[in-house]
């Protein structure tokens, strides 16, 4: 059964207070590190920091609307063995619904980790958010970003500087957290709830000697209004991709600013190859291969493999994708690579009854058998 304590807000800033909370589970032994967002000595810079001295916590600004690396990357590198210590990481439901996938693919171990999730009402793209940063400084723009919660609800879908991957996310309330972080449909300027989801969080809850408190009538209308508007913003956007990607002729040019930098490879929390074909011999074509195709068709586009690029990666990891955005996030030519990808992995996860991230007890298609699956096309018998 799932408790709901209080976090009093104090001076009307959440930042500091929730600052304050995640000081007390550090100072209180209660967990040997945490891992959570801070705010780095780099103008408007926001990364994941490792901290295991709770007076170390200045910084610290798990609620900055600033995203330029999905953490469970980072979460997957400190769980791969076993350490005989306790983290805590504080950690957006996009990033818990990745770090459950790498967990799946055995990149990652739930043991020695306790996942507190935070209410999520989105991200800026990096280049806005250092700038806005830049403008109003590192906690004021969070504060700014909270400061009229109903308002920034349906800000989250029309600001345009907001990431697209986080007005088509339907998961603003994370899921699989040990510990929950809440604020939607709760007064932010005076209090936050902290909510155990499992066992591991309610350990923690009994011994921070949280007081319990109801949660608020209001919180589900919120989250029921954000996830209605999200879903019909992430509708609108897998009808404009199906029709922009209808043929091979749209997809290249959907794809033709593409340069084959690979950083969406890279900043894929879920794309774990430790060795990609494409960065590999098979694609480093002789130059007089080059020129034979040239010569075939007249005029041939540099660098090549673009499309096939995609299209090799969405085979691979459409099934995984948890949406998180940080594809598109790093792309420097501003390819809609987010999009394409959760275009296609709604279609590919529908077709297996299956959704990324959603329980740590679900295999992943095509890692068992099934003798009726897909009996349309085997031409078996349901």
């Amino acid at each position: 059964m799932a408790k709901t304590a209080k976090i009093e807000v104090k001076e009307q800033n959440p930042v500091t207070s929730l600052r304050g909370f995640l000081q007390e589970l550090l100072g209180g032994g209660q967990v040997d590190g945490l891992l959570v967002a801070a705010h780095l000595p780099v103008k408007g810079s926001v990364m994941p920091v490792l901290v295991t001295d709770p007076q170390r916590m200045d910084g610290v600004d798990p609620l900055a609307p600033a995203f330029p690396i999905n953490a469970a990357k980072v979460v997957s590198r400190l769980t791969r063995k076993p350490t005989g210590q306790r983290l805590a990481v504080v950690l957006r439901p996009c990033e818990i619904r990745a770090f459950i996938e790498l967990v799946k693919l055995k990149q990652g171990s739930l043991d020695e980790v306790v996942l507190i999730g935070m209410d999520c009402l989105g991200a800026y793209g990096n280049v806005d958010y250092a700038r806005l940063a830049g403008e109003n400084g590192g906690q004021e723009t969070t504060l700014r970003f909270y400061r009229d919660l109903p308002s920034n609800m349906r800000g989250a879908l029309e600001d345009s500087e907001i990431s697209p991957a986080c007005k088509a996310c339907e998961h603003p309330v994370p899921e699989n957290a040990d510990l929950q972080v809440a604020f939607l449909g709760v007064p932010m300027d005076r209090m936050l709830l902290v909510q155990a989801r499992t066992e591991k969080g309610m350990e923690l809850f009994r011994k921070l000697r949280l007081t319990e408190c109801e949660e608020p009538k209001e919180r589900q209308a919120a989250v029921a209004e954000l996830v209605e508007g999200r879903r019909a913003y992430r509708d609108r956007m897998f009808e404009e991709t199906s029709r922009a990607t209808a043929d091979v002729e749209k997809l290249m040019e959907y794809l033709g600013r593409c340069v084959n930098c690979y950083n969406c490879r890279v900043a894929c929390p879920v794309c774990y190859c430790k060795e990609c074909v494409f960065v590999t011999d098979v694609f480093d074509h002789e130059p007089t291969q080059y020129l034979r195709w040239a010569r075939r068709k007249g005029l041939l586009k540099m660098p090549t493999d673009t499309v096939f690029y995609h299209l090799t990666r969405l085979a691979h990891m459409s099934t995984a994708c948890i949406g998180c955005g940080q594809c598109s996030n790093a792309c420097p030519n501003g390819v809609p690579v987010m999009e394409l990808f959760r275009t296609i992995a709604a279609h590919t996860q529908r077709a297996f009854d299956y959704e990324a991230g959603r329980s740590a007890e679900e295999p992943p298609p095509l890692s068992v058998f099934r003798e009726k699956e897909f009996s349309e096309v085997t031409g078996g018998k349901d």
